[in-house]
């Protein structure tokens, strides 16, 4: 068997989260405690008692998934249930994690990592006005025809009928209201803080390209998958390249997960609160052996 591990994106986040790992692990309590002490702030508490309204900044909700997923990765190593995991990847922030885990960063580098790029995003959602919605149903060059008629832009391809697209907000409730004009049956506007993994995060890319010119890079000792290509990636220069690209792009995660499968994954593994990437891998292949841990019950499993 060979195992991937799946980590999650900004939106999974829930209040609670981890809280069950702390408590009743000194591996994850000295994860979280180091976390805290990186950061300048504490993150066990607003991860456990929120909040809601603070754990969803996206400074705030991607360190917090970070440190949950790595958490997890820690306590299954700590058991001896890693042996078959080849393959790593995570949807947009969770992408930093995996490579965290495939051993690209250490813990203290991968969390400098995901913080800078979430505070560099909030800050590009609060000098636009931008907006995101869920086009379900649809098939991608159908939706890439909408995208080229409103100057949005696709963002994530999640699974097969699950495209997000993104851009500044007036577009996108334009591209809305036309879509179901033209008989899309659903196409949900999603209440986010901004355009995420479109131009309008371009001043965020620059300052993080900058960034990450001062972190090293190792060679990953799991396989994993790129957002921006959907394909393996292994050479540090070209892991920097799309960390900074990603930001920006669209997010190819149902082409990320059949790669895996094809490069020989035969079970997912989601580290991380709500089940979010495998009700998306369900959707995309119902034959696929996936599974979610979130806290410290699950792992007994």
């Amino acid at each position: 068997m060979a195992t991937a591990l799946l980590f999650a994106g900004q939106g999974a986040q829930k209040v609670g989260m981890g809280k069950s790992l702390y408590d009743q692990s000194a591996t994850a309590r000295a994860l979280y405690d180091q976390a805290s002490q990186v950061l300048g702030w504490d993150l066990a508490k607003v991860s456990f008692e929120g909040p809601d309204s603070e754990l969803t900044q996206t400074k705030v909700c991607q360190p917090a998934l970070f440190v949950h997923g790595l958490a997890l990765h820690a306590l299954l190593r700590e058991q001896g249930k890693l042996a078959d995991v080849k393959f790593a990847l995570g949807l947009s922030l969770g992408e930093i994690t995996a490579l965290t885990a495939a051993g690209v960063f250490d813990f203290a580098t991968g969390l400098r990592v995901v913080a800078e790029r979430g505070r560099l995003m909030q800050q590009a959602c609060e000098q636009s006005v931008g907006g995101m919605a869920a086009v379900i149903g649809e098939e991608r060059g159908t939706v890439a025809t909408l995208c080229r008629e409103f100057g949005i832009e696709a963002a994530n391809f999640n699974a097969p009928g699950q495209i997000i697209v993104s851009g500044e907000k007036a577009s996108v409730e334009a591209a809305v209201a036309a879509a179901k004009e033209r008989g899309m049956k659903k196409v949900i506007p999603l209440n986010v803080a901004g355009a995420y993994h479109s131009r309008l995060m371009e001043p965020a890319r620059v300052a993080f390209a900058r960034f990450l010119d001062t972190v090293p890079f190792a060679a990953p000792t799991l396989t994993v998958f790129t957002n921006t290509t959907g394909q393996a990636i292994a050479e540090p220069a070209a892991i920097k390249a799309a960390l900074v690209a990603q930001v920006v792009s669209s997010v190819l995660w149902e082409d990320c997960m059949r790669s895996a499968a094809a490069a020989g994954a035969t079970a997912f593994l989601e580290l991380g609160p709500g089940g979010v990437l495998a009700g998306l891998a369900r959707r995309t292949d119902k034959a696929w052996n996936v599974r979610s841990i979130s806290e410290f019950s699950d792992l007994a499993a």
